[in-house]
């Protein structure tokens, strides 16, 4: 009789149990997801070649703004400022970035929408520009407290451009999940980590360096041959991922190994893109 309402209790245990992993691995990714997405959203905004935008107030009229700061090197750069005034006229004021070169001016066209344009220019050279608008003896810069600096590059083929990005997010969600395994009673580690390892190589290096090349020229700016941060902070990344997957094959701390490695993608991550 005691072994027949034994095997029950043990069976419902059991189904208790998975039940519970289930719930917890569905929350794990979840929480990965979103770590992901809201990493990638911090750092597409805070990257210095986000587009600025903002607003001014010129006479009582506030005047919304939207300027870019990177351009590609096959078209000029087309500004137009919608005001909804005929009377504002503008000017843009440009030069070669970190030049000790004077602004030059230019007037801008139109009325109601004002534009102008910046010139095309090579891969990986900048330009430093700001607009002044007019009504009467009235006059407003935009931005308001700064100079904008545009840098120009080099169209990406589609078929690199998403893979990349793919890629490197992907990766990015994979080191989160694995890290979050720390808090696993049975964590499974091994093939999590093999595929984050294996997707960020591919996001980091072979399509890392076609998008280098395609767009500034040079498939490698960081270390050891030069100082572009965001090569280096790739770099830095995946080597915490090496060395963590080291110590999971050996079985040496690897919950700790896996989380303190996805720690240090997202700290990677949280650093503004192309800075």
């Amino acid at each position: 009789m005691s072994n027949r309402t034994t095997f029950p209790k043990l069976q419902s245990t059991f189904e208790l149990n998975s039940k519970n992993n289930m719930k917890r691995t569905i929350l794990f990714w979840i929480l990965a997801i979103v770590i992901t997405l809201v990493s990638a959203y911090y750092q597409r905004v805070t990257g210095p070649t986000y587009p600025l935008s903002g607003k001014i107030n010129l006479d009582g009229k506030e005047i919304s703004y939207k300027l870019e700061r990177s351009h590609s090197t096959s078209s000029n750069y087309f500004i137009e400022i919608n005001t909804g005034d005929p009377t504002i006229h503008g000017s843009l004021f440009m030069k070669k970035y970190n030049s000790n070169n004077d602004f030059t001016e230019e007037e801008m066209m139109g009325t109601g929408t004002l534009k102008a344009e910046l010139p095309a220019q090579p891969k990986l050279h900048k330009l430093e520009y700001f607009i002044k608008l007019f009504k009467d003896q009235i006059t407003a810069q935009i931005p308001a407290d700064k100079h904008i600096v545009i840098r120009f590059k080099n169209d990406v083929p589609i078929g690199i451009l998403i893979p990349h990005i793919f890629a490197m997010f992907f990766a990015m969600m994979l080191s989160t999940r694995t890290g979050l395994d720390f808090f696993n009673k049975e964590p499974k580690v091994d093939k999590l980590a093999l595929w984050t390892v294996i997707i960020f190589f591919i996001g980091g290096f072979p399509l890392g360096f076609a998008m280098n090349g395609f767009a500034f020229g040079t498939v490698w700016g960081g270390w050891p041959f030069g100082h572009d941060v965001t090569d280096n902070k790739t770099q830095i990344a995946f080597l915490a991922w090496l060395i963590a997957f080291y110590m999971i094959k050996k079985n040496k701390n690897a919950k700790l190994a896996a989380l303190l490695a996805a720690i240090i993608m997202i700290a990677v991550y949280m650093i503004p893109h192309s800075v």
